[in-house]
């Protein structure tokens, strides 16, 4: 007696059934995958059907482990963050000597650049909204940044000097920042020089003014008194 071929949908009930992820196995997959996404297209452009499709999961299965596209993509810029935060902090941390803090804040800064281009194109997204909670939490880690820059800078000013120097050094801070994100971009659309190079064309272009600013604190008066 000649035995009928499978059919198509006796061979799927004989076929080896999916193996399920584990929760925490799925989530880190999902992360993965929208930050991927992010990095590559922006915020604005990626959506969350974007998203499911690529990582082979349903719709609702994303919204029941993230919630909305603005919570996926806090928990793929909270481990950006995270990372930058960290190479910067470390880095700054490790400065031999007060004058040096500065200079390897930004050298790490371009180093992590080099190193994970998505992490950074997911911190400093241009498409991100200009309100609501995805620019709250961006603006807590640029914020951390800035003070890790105005530390360093208040750490080569004399302490009788500080305080008559603390609103140019905030200035400054937001400039600094500013001016590193700025070269970062134009480095990920030209690669005309290598990133440890483009750190040392900010650090040396604007260390003279920020010796020379530093120097005279000490003299500068806080308003209403003189200087003796």
């Amino acid at each position: 007696m000649l035995t009928q071929p499978a059919t198509a949908a006796s061979a799927a009930k004989t076929a080896a059934p999916r193996r399920r992820l584990p929760r925490h196995e799925r989530e880190r997959q999902i992360l993965d995958t929208a930050h991927a996404c992010f990095a590559a297209r922006g915020f604005a452009a990626v959506t969350m059907d974007d998203v499911a499709a690529e990582v082979g999961v349903t719709k609702p299965l994303l919204y029941a482990y993230f919630g909305n596209k603005e919570q996926l993509y806090i928990a793929c810029m909270q481990r950006a963050g995270d990372a930058l935060q960290e190479t910067v902090f470390n880095a700054v941390a490790a400065a031999p000597r007060p004058a040096d803090m500065l200079r390897c804040g930004v050298e790490a800064f371009f180093a992590f650049l080099d190193e994970d281009r998505d992490a950074w194109r997911v911190l400093f997204d241009e498409t991100l909204p200009a309100g609501g909670e995805v620019a709250r939490r961006v603006g807590e880690y640029r914020d951390r940044l800035l003070a890790l820059i105005v530390d360093a800078q208040l750490q080569r000013v004399s302490p009788s000097g500080r305080d008559a120097a603390a609103t140019q050094v905030q200035a400054l801070a937001h400039a600094l920042l500013g001016a590193c994100e700025a070269l970062a971009r134009w480095w990920l659309r030209t690669g005309a020089i290598s990133t440890a190079a483009a750190a040392d064309l900010l650090i040396t272009t604007v260390e003279p003014g920020l010796r020379e600013q530093w120097a005279a604190a000490p003299a500068k008066t806080t308003p209403g008194k003189e200087a003796r």
